[in-house]
């Protein structure tokens, strides 16, 4: 019997400056964690300040070939899926609409900035497990394509994800009948 009430003195809280303490603590702790993780994106991009803008985007992308919606997962440098590009906002992640033309892929993005990758800065495309810190076992749609000096890697998710084969032939198609085009220019 008295272990039962000495069990029940014991239960009552009674360091009340303690706990306050404690939480306060914590939640400095968790302020100064997303500080500096706030940080780290900034200096990103400032590191990144050297990447050129992006192309303006255009209200249609040409005769439309694909479309789609989906996610937008962000951008990389190519080759390398853990290192975010998050310059001109291609480092936010967001729902994506796109549509593949003629001209370029369109990447509609409500609420963030649009992006624009014309027809001849795309170099190919693949499905992938990852970019940007993000992995999806089902796979990702990666589209490979150059900005300035730069070679990137935009990774998105369709809503259908068995629709990405169909992007992955239909932009490659697309950059190498322009890579042809460009070529033949040339000469």
């Amino acid at each position: 019997m008295t272990a039962l009430l000495l069990a029940q003195e014991q239960a009552k809280v009674t360091n009340w400056p303690g706990y306050i303490g404690w939480a306060v603590g914590l939640l400095v702790l968790i302020a100064l964690v997303y500080w500096l993780m706030r940080q780290g994106w900034n200096w990103r991009r400032t590191l990144q300040s050297g990447i050129p803008p992006l192309p303006a985007v255009p209200d249609r992308a040409g005769r439309t070939i694909l479309e789609t919606s989906g996610r937008y997962h962000g951008t990389t440098t190519a080759g390398n899926w853990l290192d975010r590009v998050v310059a001109h906002g291609l480092g936010n992640r967001s729902r994506a609409d796109l549509t593949l033309g003629e001209d370029g892929l369109l990447v509609r993005r409500p609420g963030d900035v649009d992006l624009w990758i014309p027809a001849g800065l795309l170099t190919g495309a693949r499905t992938d497990s990852g970019i940007a810190g993000k992995v999806v076992p089902a796979g990702l749609l990666v589209v490979t394509w150059t900005h300035g000096e730069t070679e990137l890697d935009s990774g998105f998710r369709a809503d259908h994800p068995d629709e990405h084969a169909a992007w992955v032939e239909a932009v490659t198609h697309l950059a190498t009948r322009t890579t042809t085009k460009t070529e033949e220019a040339s000469r």
